[in-house]
């Protein structure tokens, strides 16, 4: 069956999206049967899956954490406890080498007791004491979870507090004893995204069905949200709809009367005490002044609700500078710069009438993280200019350092060991040039033991999609087992991410531009190529979901240029992808094939539907996980079969749990990690 007929005709292959099918999951526990068998007796594997499984469990690793109120939360996962610890602790304890750390949940006995493969999903605790705190439990790792409220002081679960089904919950405390909830309500209540469409007020000691409606949106919508402001002074409950998954309106509460929010459908928008940020995604005309798309936007809040547009511009983009973040703490906003995709911080404050700047000196160049600490419920809070700040990159563990805005004196709080010798690696960022003359930047962090024009086996990572920046990363294990042991790793930042800002996402997003994300990885692939970094017959690709999509589509258009195809967690039949799971919330990125002109550019590079007998094509390695209910396991065990089908060399593994991140605890990551490593090394010859 040829690739285009396959688009037209009944799909072969449909009965595999049944998740939990008998006739499915017999297919998907015989494929994996061949595939541990294949690399499970390699030479070395079992000590490789130990060394991993040493890594992700090191005791070493930074415990790190979210404040609420007076504690530091963290959940600590090590080989003990492989489900995880919830438990906190103090500031004063957290700066001592070994804090003393008060357990609140043992999810490993929590589960046991309840017969449930609990994965912790997350906590949303009631300012300002935090004593009540909903718990949300995951079966097996999926999105979905099942809401409990917990009590800090008393230590258990309450009886007969807050509790919800398992389902796409969100939750906000309006006070005490009242929610929001968007959630699962019955027939109607969801989005085709399969995400909560109403947002409904819940009383303590009522019954959710009873629940009254205060906020909907339509069902083609991705979901509701609602944000709840008790800044003191400046308390604000905004609703949102999300129209698509870049677009968005949004209502500010005013008594029982919803005022909207003026700002374009692709900005985003937070009200800060009195201001108001304004991120933009196009350019904004507002004459005499047009806004570059990229910008941070600063006005006053009052004056923007009454149809005011005096703004002011904290930060505009360069060709290479864009905006990563932006945190805020009692009086200053703390901007996250990427500029050639390092980071940089800097401040800006309101005094004297006007904004001011400062740059903060932040080691370079690396990627940084940036949390403030600031308790706005708290009076006099110590924390009111405190910093979390983590730095890492490539040949460089994390550091988690307790800065201010106040001062440049870090403190260093906590750090990562090295997990392998980096003696005599070096990193080095180049430029290919993709087929429309776009300059195309990538990492290479080289071994030891690389020589010049010396092609060594490479593995190039790339995602290329939603906005979202690939930067420098410390990885034990891609370290350890990769470059350690003389392979060279590459990171693309190709369009479709946001490294340079909107307009590098927007240049490769939609139906039709697409296929220049798969040009510009191609092009970094021939460029590692022609500059003998490596060849094809040593130069693999590894990507996950929408990273997932990219390599398949690349492998299928340019075959020669790879020996090996690691895809994880993929989109793969773009056909059906809108109908699946939460497939329909990323119609902005990828297009609607329901419509024939989106379908036309879309079957191009569909890979499902590009697969061809007769064509040599790389080894493939498809992996996902049963409980994915982001990315549905249809895609890759239906591409898995095609492959077969054609005579093309495919492994293919499953894991039962893990969610859309693949596995859901250390020692399934491990062996999940132990398996595609030995596919990798065992196809480009690192041994």
């Amino acid at each position: 069956m040829s690739g285009a007929s396959l688009a037209d005709a009944a799909d072969p292959w449909l009965w595999l999206e049944e998740v939990l099918g008998e006739r499915a999951l017999a297919w998907v526990r015989e494929r994996n049967g061949e595939s541990e068998a294949a690399l499970e007796a390699l030479p070395g594997q079992p000590a490789m899956r130990e060394r991993i499984r040493a890594i992700l469990d090191s005791p070493q690793q930074i415990p790190y954490v979210a404040r609420r109120g007076r504690h530091l939360y963290n959940l600590w996962r090590d080989q003990a406890h492989p489900r995880g610890l919830w438990r906190r602790t103090t500031l004063a304890e957290y700066r001592g080498e070994t804090p003393q750390w008060d357990v609140l949940i043992d999810l490993d006995a929590l589960a046991l007791a309840e017969g449930e493969n609990w994965i912790w999903a997350g906590a949303t605790s009631c300012a300002p004491d935090h004593q009540r705190v909903l718990i949300a439990l995951s079966r097996g790792g999926a999105d979905a979870s099942v809401l409990r409220e917990y009590d800090t002081v008393e230590r258990r679960f309450v009886v007969d507090g807050f509790r919800v089904d398992e389902a796409k919950t969100r939750v906000a405390w309006l006070d005490a004893d009242t929610i929001y909830i968007g959630s699962d309500f019955g027939p109607g209540t969801l989005t085709h995204s399969g995400y909560p469409r109403q947002l409904r007020r819940w009383r303590r000691g009522t019954a959710l069905a009873d629940a009254t409606l205060v906020f909907e949106g339509e069902v083609s919508d991705v979901s509701v949200a609602v944000d709840v402001d008790r800044t003191p002074g400046f308390e604000r409950v905004v609703f949102v709809r999300a129209l698509d998954f870049y677009r968005s309106m949004a209502w500010l509460q005013q008594g029982e009367t919803l005022l909207p929010v003026p700002k374009p459908e692709n900005a985003t928008l937070n009200f800060w005490r009195e201001w108001v940020l304004i991120e933009l995604r196009s350019d904004w005309a507002l004459p005499p002044v047009v806004w570059p798309r990229g910008s941070l936007l600063v006005g006053r809040s009052r004056d923007f609700m009454s149809g005011g547009r005096d703004f002011e511009a904290l930060f505009t983009p360069t060709g290479t500078c864009s905006l990563a973040s932006c945190a805020a703490t009692q009086s200053t906003l703390v901007l996250n710069l990427l500029d050639q995709v390092a980071s940089r911080v800097e401040l800006r404050r309101h005094r004297d009438g006007r904004w001011q700047s400062q740059r903060l000196a932040m080691p370079h160049p690396g990627h940084l993280d940036v949390t403030a600490l600031h308790d706005p419920l708290m009076a006099d809070d110590a924390l009111a200019e405190a910093l979390f700040i983590n730095y890492a990159d490539f040949l460089t563990p994390d550091s988690l350092w307790l800065g201010s805005t106040t001062s440049e004196t870090l403190e260093t709080l906590k750090a990562r060991p090295s997990f392998f010798d980096a003696s005599g690696m070096r990193v080095e960022q180049r430029f290919a040039t993709s087929a429309d003359g776009t300059r195309v930047p990538y990492f290479i962090v080289w071994p030891a033991s690389a020589q010049a024009g010396e092609p060594r086996p490479t593995l190039l990572y790339g995602y290329g999609g939603f906005e979202l920046s690939q930067h420098p990363y410390y990885s034990g294990v891609v370290g350890s087992e990769w470059v350690a042991q003389g392979g060279v790793h590459v990171l693309a930042n190709i369009r479709g991410g946001g490294e340079f800002g909107p307009g590098w996402h927007q240049q490769a997003a939609g139906p039709a531009n697409r296929q220049k994300c798969f040009d510009d990885f191609a092009a970094i692939a021939q460029d590692l190529i022609q500059r003998h970094v490596t060849t094809a017959a040593m130069l693999g690709i590894e990507g996950g979901s929408n990273g997932g999509l990219l390599v398949a589509a690349v492998m299928l258009q340019r075959p020669e240029l790879f020996r090996a195809v690691l895809c994880q967690v993929p989109l793969l039949d773009m056909r059906r992808y809108h109908r699946l799971l939460a497939g329909a919330s990323w119609i902005a990125e990828y297009g609607d094939p329901d419509k024939g002109e989106d379908w036309t550019a879309m079957s191009r590079w569909s890979p499902y539907q590009n697969v061809h007998a007769g064509t040599q094509l790389p080894a493939v390695m498809l992996t996902t996980s049963t409980r994915d209910d982001r990315v549905h396991p249809g895609h890759a065990r239906k591409m898995a079969a095609r492959l077969r089908e054609l005579g093309h060399r495919v492994l293919y593994w499953e894991n039962i749990e893990g969610g859309h991140g693949g596995a859901a605890d250390n020692a399934q990551r491990a062996r999940m990690l132990a398996l595609e490593y030995a596919f990798l090394k065992r196809e480009l010859g690192l041994v």
